[in-house]
């Protein structure tokens, strides 16, 4: 991977909700935004703080209408995450925002046409000292003649790529935009280039990030439903951090956005962008030799490992003898089935032998005594103790030596005719 690009640092939240760097050499952020309305107050506080549970940094609220910065100020009172206010066409929207005390401002410049509105928005967050985000999304841009010329130019310049003319439009509206930030000395600024487009959004970050020292806000808008929005925003996001481009993201789905954060922050914890909270649960993908009800037992091991552990102990659950004991011998808890039955590890030590309908709760018990010992310091996470070696497949797991004890099974002798 390379190392992380050098952008300003940005600062949002206060004492109250603590404060959230974004860029320099902070962590990547990971955001959400509510789905429900603003003004709905009691509705609203409630999902910002399960957003602000599932480990948002920032949470991102709508205010298309005065009746919704009017009820900002009781959220804010009512929730301790930095709140970011989303507006788009009504530039009194962000100064009632920025009076309410929101953390931050998310401002398209394009859709407010009169520039004296959009400098009444740049200074009131100016003398706030709260930063605003800039967007230039594929669905957003608007074209003007006064800058023809220069995305002419720059259409030229990237030619050579497919999305080069929208590429070539979203610089040149950022250099517009930018100007009118700069006109007014503020440099509080993040950067958004969002497309539906995973590989557009690809293109058009690498080249951002290339000409601007602004923090860059990541994200594939209009993803869709999880089950597809998460591939596309993941290939997109995660070769963007993996090239060392970004300083918070959000993914972005059709769909209860807790699970914005969930897979937000897994993205990280996978790229080693941020330090993971809370078990890492690995286990195989299930094939014909598994030997219990692998499923459900995952399903019940990650559920269960949410709600108890909260320091990243690798766990590893797997089906069979073939790959269990290679990931129970990296894992600092590890259980590999075989004929209704697991063997549990604990860094590379075996401790227990179980009946399937005991896995799940042994499982927990040596999860949560590991987890106490770390805090204790008399574990270490990731030590390797033991080299694992599998069981012979017809011996005390597996299911064969019953069988040709019983004249089930032909026996078959090697090298003999």
């Amino acid at each position: 991977m390379q190392p992380r690009a050098t952008t300003r640092q940005i600062k949002v939240g206060n004492d109250s909700t603590g404060i959230i760097c974004i860029g320099g050499d902070a962590p990547v952020s990971v955001q959400s935004m509510t789905s429900g309305y603003t003004h709905d107050i009691d509705q609203c506080v409630k999902e910002i703080n399960r957003l602000d549970s599932a480990g948002a940094d920032l949470v991102r609220v709508a205010v298309p209408e005065a009746k919704d910065t009017i009820a900002l100020k009781e959220i804010l009172n009512q929730t301790s995450v930095p709140i970011v206010a989303d507006v788009h066409f009504h530039f009194q929207r962000a100064l009632e925002a920025v009076e309410a005390g929101v953390h931050k401002i998310r401002l398209n410049p394009g859709n407010i046409a009169d520039r004296n509105q959009v400098n009444a928005v740049i200074d009131a967050c100016k003398d706030a000292r709260i930063p605003i985000r800039i967007g230039v999304n594929e669905g957003s841009i608007i074209e003007r003649k006064d800058k023809q010329k220069r995305k002419e130019e720059l259409g030229k310049f990237f030619a050579d790529s497919k999305h080069g003319h929208l590429i070539a439009i979203m610089i040149a509206k950022l250099e517009e935009y930018l100007d009118i930030f700069h006109e007014r000395d503020f440099h509080d600024i993040c950067i958004s280039a969002k497309s539906m487009d995973s590989s557009l959004t690809i293109d058009a970050y690498t080249e951002i990030a290339k000409r601007f020292e602004y923090p860059l806000h990541l994200g594939v808008t209009h993803a869709g439903p999880r089950e597809t929005g998460s591939i596309r925003s993941v290939v997109a996001l995660g070769t963007l951090l993996a090239n060392g481009i970004g300083d918070t993201l959000r993914i972005s789905y059709a769909s209860d956005p807790v699970y914005e954060v969930e897979d937000g922050l897994e993205l990280l914890y996978c790229l080693a962008k941020r330090t993971r909270i809370g078990a890492e649960l690995i286990a195989c993908p299930t094939c014909g030799r598994i030997q219990v009800d692998l499923y459900t037992l995952v399903q019940e091991v990650r559920k269960k490992l949410a709600d108890e552990i909260d320091i990243p102990i690798k766990v590893a659950v797997m089906g069979c003898v073939v790959n269990g004991p290679g990931e129970a011998e990296g894992a600092d808890i590890a259980v590999f089935a075989g004929d209704r039955r697991g063997i549990i590890y604990v860094q590379g030590q075996r401790v227990a032998n179980v009946k399937e309908e005991e896995i799940l709760d042994r499982l927990l018990e040596e999860c949560r005594t590991f987890q106490e010992k770390v805090r204790n310091g008399e574990a270490t996470l990731g030590e390797k103790v033991v080299e694992i070696i599998p069981p012979d497949p017809i011996g005390e797991l597996g299911s064969g030596k019953a069988r040709i004890a019983a004249g089930d099974v032909e026996q078959i002798t090697i090298g003999r005719t």
